[in-house]
């Protein structure tokens, strides 16, 4: 039986403390009732001696601390699954926020979960096409991959998710496939973008979706992802389906994160944020991958906005260090109206190498991309070029690479926000992009290839 404490010794914030407390654990939910029967929720962060401090989830405000009654009840916060989540949004919580009641659990598990064992991970194979040629051709994601989009304040990071959810899937399509989709820290009308836009293309079907607002709790925030991840697990792990988990903006969860490490009172790392991102911020990514035996897989793109556009602050920094690579939004494509203002030659899919090529996407595709980057490089160079001397200047190859850049920046790194292309369209495209150029400047495919995919003026 469970016993029930009166009164609150404390309110900090959306903390509160109780004094006297045995017998509970570190992330027990615990219920606290007041006097005119309305309840809130908390969990349990800090335990010192028979000092328990929890987090509420619905705030503090209006709390009376001699009548409040907690009740802790035994368990850490769960979260009830089965096959009936998909098609379905819930709050950062995990609580059902689109009229519908709860679906009836098959089972329920912790969400805090744990990092997939290094020993059972099988190395990740094939790809998913997102149908987006900036990051099919040149940092293709592959399937059990942890690959995040570093973005900025202000580009179109959320369009490129809410894209990536409608048109991405598995080159088999006898696979099942479906998304996970988390978002954390925005705003209400950002909320109703990603709704509408799943519900009208008819992605939502296929689709669990984790809605955390702004003006939420940030214990939600902090829940979120781990929701997210839990309820992939189960649906590739247990019900065989291949899952593309998408969460944006993991920026705003750091920020939950600092914010409610200095309610604590911990003491500050770099920049303000606690000393343990790094392995909480691998206690969700670690959660991907591919298990050997296991029917399904899990993969993760988690999307950060950089503050100040800075690579090197510590939420792109460690992310950089726990994942297979990264896609990097540009903000000199997204000034000249590109989109999706993808960065190729910053961007890197450390893994594309294992799930690309022949058996698996298209023989050509390594080589295309190995010319693609070689290309695009040579094209600062011109363009740098072309500033101090004039561009009436330059050698007749200078300026077919000056060429070659803004056609592969309009043409192939720019497309619809609604275009879906194929692999095969994504591939040809490139081989003519590379067609502007001379075939004797193309020195990082074969003779071979080129026979078959170089167009002659």
């Amino acid at each position: 039986m469970r016993i029930e404490y009166t009164g609150l010794s404390e309110i900090k914030g959306s903390l509160i403390a109780l004094e006297g407390v045995s017998g509970v654990s570190y992330d027990e939910m615990a219920e606290i009732t007041f006097g005119d029967g309305s309840r809130r929720h908390g969990r349990v962060i800090t335990i010192d001696g028979d000092r328990v401090v929890l987090e509420v989830f619905e705030g503090t405000s209006g709390i009376d601390m001699k009548s409040a009654s907690t009740k802790f009840t035994g368990r850490p916060v769960t979260l009830p699954l089965s096959s009936e989540i998909l098609g379905r949004v819930y709050n950062g919580a995990g609580r059902p926020i689109d009229g519908m009641n709860e679906v009836y659990a098959q089972q329920r598990r912790d969400v805090n979960g744990a990092a997939m064992n290094p020993v059972s991970r099988q190395y990740p194979r094939s790809c998913i096409l997102t149908g987006i040629s900036a990051i099919d051709a040149t940092s293709t994601l592959i399937r059990g991959q942890k690959l995040p989009i570093f973005s900025g304040a202000g580009m179109a990071h959320n369009e490129l998710a809410a894209q990536i959810v409608r048109q991405a899937k598995v080159i088999s399509s006898s696979d099942q496939f479906v998304i996970v989709f988390c978002a954390m820290g925005i705003k209400n009308d950002t909320a109703e973008f990603f709704r509408r836009d799943f519900s009208d293309s008819g992605a939502l079907g296929r689709t669990v979706m984790y809605l955390n607002l702004a003006s939420d709790p940030i214990i939600e925030r902090i829940l979120a992802p781990r929701c997210a991840m839990t309820a992939a697990e189960y649906l590739a792990f247990d019900l065989g389906y291949h899952v593309l988990v998408v969460m944006t903006d993991m920026t705003f969860y750091c920020e939950a994160l600092r914010e409610f490490s200095s309610s604590k009172g911990e003491i500050p790392s770099r920049k303000g944020y606690p000393s343990y991102m790094y392995s909480d911020l691998a206690s969700i990514y670690e959660r991907a991958g591919v298990i050997r035996g296991k029917p399904g897989s899990v993969t993760l793109v988690p999307i950060l906005t950089m503050p100040g556009d800075d690579i090197s602050h510590p939420i792109p920094d460690l992310t950089g260090y726990i994942t297979e690579g990264q896609i990097v939004l540009s903000r000199e494509l997204a000034l000249k109206g590109v989109y999706p203002p993808v960065g190729i030659l910053p961007s890197l899919s450390r893994l594309m190498k294992d799930g690309t090529g022949e058996g698996y996407t298209r023989d050509d595709h390594s080589d295309l991309s190995n010319q693609l980057f070689a290309s695009y490089s040579e094209v600062a160079g011109a363009r740098s070029l072309a500033t101090v001397i004039g561009e009436d200047e330059l050698s007749a190859t200078d300026k077919l690479y000056l060429k070659f850049g803004d056609a592969l920046e309009d043409r192939f790194i720019g497309q619809g926000m609604y275009e879906d292309r194929s692999l095969d369209e994504t591939l040809d495209l490139g081989w003519r992009m590379l067609s502007i150029l001379p075939r004797t400047e193309l020195g990082r495919t074969s003779e071979a290839c080129l026979d078959r995919h170089y167009i002659e003026k």
